[in-house]
């Protein structure tokens, strides 16, 4: 390790670019900057308008350090942000009370290891402690208030064959805890999900009174969807939550369920909405079909409509996220909102007087807001030449309140004017930190690919950037596919870092990505990794071609999840570059396939089953061509990713070393698709910076 401290000192010390930095009074980005800056979560606006609520994170390199709490912060701008948590766990859920005076939230209070996350209630009218209103054995989380304020309905998880009791629910746990063995069976699919094995444990929804010690009542128990499938509690992409929302009258609750998550490994899964009465006595869906799909919903403010995520299905792996209106109570064909709109919708929420929604959406590597009337009508954008990225967008009276960064200004909380899209900070929780740094914004160009399509590109520039001085060139190649490189840093895969020691960084939106149009994300279905890794080195000549202080004899690569998959196809295929790095990326399409826990639309990309008569198995999979592989490369992989499991990077080091290629194989055993331990995640980079110096700057 001392030779390895030895090799960056040097390095740091005769780039010219660190030196014009140092001149300038500004400082190269190191990772403790990346790693330390507080990280602000999404809003929750208060009902009245007048208050946001929001988790932030104060990160520390040793997690018994780490703090995260909740702070509020007026709309108006009139005060500084405060807080109003100071405990060791950390709080999320957040959810107001209809009158504005309390919320609710989910947290691990008790430093026990075998605590659970249970459900917090904060008065808001002055000060005080939160009081905890749930003890349930597995705990509890996503509290919804009723319109009344009266009751608050949230989640828990039940295992199968035993009573929705405390105590009967407390004695399975202790029995489960207490057994000898430590095995998990399965009769279906999927069987894991990200870093974990899925268990047998049903999500459900609760009901109590707002007050400590009242009853508990569950809406779903007994239920012939969860005796269907008991798979209910999976409705969206993003994991086991069954996105509730209280009925306008307060007689039960919308939620989302899939009735076929068992048929993942053949079928796509079907989501759609329920309605559940608060007493137990209905459950019924409200949509249903394998034509289109409708989750995730939220009423309008007069109660007459709900809007939900609609996506049709079709042949296609990709769909852009839509949203569809229904009339309340439900009844007909959704009305779609959004069909004209060739954007896919990353979040959305209704104006304070409900006539309009407000939208973001991925557009041209900038995560952007629109509007569009309730009842429908065209989408447009609030501002559209706006930079950087918004995040969990509200409505506050007149205005909107959200989360936005970009690529030189680090994330804050801000009021966007819903009439111009221009936005106001109201937090400055990095701004002193972020002065210090040479983080200049991001520079664009495009060009037409070989197979006549728009490419856009980001160049990320090192500090003490001189246009008269030469520079190699690392292409940074995002994951996905149906992603983008956006206009932002980013914590875990930050352009800046990797641009310090004094490289030129490309970001190229290669063909799937996402903000580009629906058929420019298509066109990733029957050609996987051929057409982007064409794109990626067309990107590469196109900006040594333009920007002549490009070392075009200096070049490496880098990508992680899809971008590790390219970088591999690019091993096998290209000897342009002269150092590769690879962080969870396949080697072989049909062994990612058959062991990753999300698999059916991967067959589909792929022309159909591994056994059938597609070529694309074997033609378009980097295992295909080991036998070019010559370029020194750095292979990192967390042991508990099932995404992409650890036998994908070990077979891709057994093709390198038998090839007798230079490499360096790097297993951080407590990671899972991610490296988010701080120390490790330093570790990381340091051996990404060590990697590119050695051969990149001899």
């Amino acid at each position: 390790m001392r030779q390895l401290y030895a090799v960056l000192a040097l390095f740091f010390v005769i780039t010219p670019a660190v030196a014009d930095d140092a001149a300038a009074g500004l400082r190269a980005v190191t990772h403790e900057d990346v790693w330390l800056m507080w990280r602000p979560g999404t809003p929750a606006v208060s009902p009245d308008g007048r208050w946001a609520v929001f988790s932030v994170t104060e990160p520390s390199y040793n997690k018994d350090d780490e703090v995260k709490d909740l702070w509020v912060v007026p709309v108006d701008g009139s005060r500084q942000a405060r807080r109003l948590t100071a405990t060791k766990s950390s709080e999320s859920d957040l959810a107001w009370s209809p009158d504005s005076t309390k919320i609710a939230f989910s947290a691990k209070r008790d430093d026990n290891d075998d605590a659970v996350t249970q459900v917090y209630v904060l008065d808001m009218t002055g000060p005080g402690e939160a009081i905890q209103l749930t003890d349930w054995p597995t705990g509890a989380r996503k509290p919804k208030w009723s319109p009344d304020g009266r009751r608050i309905a949230f989640e828990v998880r039940l295992y199968p064959g035993i009573p929705a009791e405390i105590e009967a629910t407390r004695e399975e746990k202790k029995r489960r805890d207490a057994q000898d063995n430590n095995v998990s069976s399965y009769e279906n699919f999927p069987i894991r999900r990200w870093d974990k094995w899925r268990d047998n444990l049903h999500t459900q929804l609760a009901v109590q009174d707002g007050e400590t010690g009242s009853k508990v009542s569950f809406p779903l128990a007994g239920s012939k969807l969860i005796e269907q499938t008991g798979y209910a509690g999976v409705p969206t992409r993003s994991g086991d939550t069954l996105a509730a929302e209280w009925a306008p009258d307060g007689s039960g609750l919308v939620f989302s369920a899939t009735t076929n998550l068992h048929e993942a490994a053949f079928s796509k899964t079907f989501y759609h909405l329920y309605y559940a009465a608060a007493d137990g006595s209905e459950v019924r869906p409200l949509t249903e079909g394998t034509q289109w799909v409708c989750h995730s919903a939220k009423f309008a403010p007069d109660g007459k409509s709900l809007v939900c995520q609609y996506d049709p299905v079709t042949e296609f792996v990709y769909e852009n996220d839509e949203l569809a209106r229904l009339p309340w109570p439900v009844r007909g064909e959704p009305q779609v909102l959004t069909d004209a709109f060739d954007r896919s919708v990353g979040g959305w929420t209704f104006s304070s007087n409900g006539r309009s929604l407000y939208i973001i959406a991925l557009d041209h590597a900038r995560t952007r807001l629109f509007t569009v009337p309730a009842r429908g009508g065209t989408v447009k954008a609030l501002h559209p030449d706006s930079s950087g990225v918004y995040a969990g967008v509200e409505a506050a009276g007149r205005h909107l309140v959200a989360r936005w960064e970009s690529s030189a200004v680090p994330a804050e909380i801000v009021r966007v004017d819903a009439r111009t899209g221009r936005h106001t900070p109201l937090t400055s929780f990095n701004t002193e930190r972020a002065a210090k740094l040479d983080r200049q914004p991001y520079r664009e160009f495009w060009f037409e690919s070989s197979r006549g399509r728009r490419i856009h590109s980001w160049l990320a520039l090192p500090p003490g950037f001189d246009e008269n001085k030469k520079y190699p060139l690392v292409l940074f190649i995002h994951g996905g596919p149906h992603s983008s490189s956006r206009d932002a840093d980013h914590v875990r895969w930050s352009p800046h870092l990797l641009a310090a020691p004094g490289y030129v960084v490309l970001l190229t939106d290669y063909t799937g990505s996402v903000g580009y149009g629906e058929q420019f994300a298509r066109n990733i279905q029957g050609d996987p990794l051929r057409t982007p890794g064409d794109e990626l080195i067309e990107a590469v000549d196109e900006a040594i071609k333009r920007f002549v202080f490009i070392d075009g004899e200096r070049l490496a690569a880098a990508g992680a999840s899809y971008g590790g998959h390219l970088a591999n196809w690019l091993q096998g295929n290209t000897k342009r570059f002269k150092a590769l790095i690879n962080h969870a990326g396949l080697v072989d399409l049909e062994g990612q396939w058959s062991s990753s826990d999300v698999v059916y639309h991967r067959e589909l990309t792929n022309g159909g089953p591994a056994w059938g008569d597609s070529p694309i198995w074997k033609e378009q999979s980097p295992a295909t061509y080991a036998d070019n592989w010559s370029t020194p490369m750095l292979l990192t992989i967390g042991e508990k990713d099932y995404r992409v499991p650890v036998n994908q990077t070990i077979a891709a080091w057994t093709y390198l070393k038998r090839k007798n290629v230079p490499g360096r194989l790097l297993v951080y055993h407590d990671a899972n698709h991610w490296i988010m331990k701080g120390a490790e995640a330093k570790h990381y980079w340091e051996q990404v910076h060590e990697w590119l110096a050695r051969h990149l700057n001899p």
